[in-house]
């Protein structure tokens, strides 16, 4: 027996900017990064079918940011760190970081804002 259930326009803004959000804060702080490369598999699976495609878009160039610069990070930090030797090769690692995730991720965060969403209704499938 299929179900109508509606997705309300606040739910996917909320759904649409939270992988932004959450990169953002987590490159704020430091020790919050390294649990959000793993807490963020499951925002980015939870968002990447949803039924809105514009919600999809969001979720999926969010993704590419984050995990593009953390993998371009496995390959180059260390040379990185090599170059300072010290804590500076850190705090430069993480300017790298902040330089590509929180720019692009405010600019999404307002495009998402300044979107026009509409309450969505998706049928369900209920199995008995």
């Amino acid at each position: 027996m299929d179900q109508k259930k509606i997705i309300s326009a606040a739910q996917q803004r909320f759904s649409a900017r939270i992988f932004n959000l959450a990169s953002i804060i987590a490159v704020l702080i430091p020790p919050l990064l390294m649990i959000w490369i793993a807490a963020s598999i499951f925002a980015y699976a939870s968002v990447a079918h949803h039924p809105n495609p514009k919600v999809a878009h969001y979720n999926r160039f969010a993704g590419y940011r984050f995990y593009g610069v953390a993998g371009a990070m496995v390959v180059f930090g260390q040379p990185i760190y090599g170059l300072f030797n010290n804590w500076h090769g850190l705090l430069a690692v993480w300017a790298i970081f902040a330089a590509v995730v929180i720019p692009w991720g405010i600019r999404d965060l307002l495009r998402v804002q300044r979107e026009n969403w509409q309450d969505m209704e998706i049928e369900v499938n209920t199995h008995e």
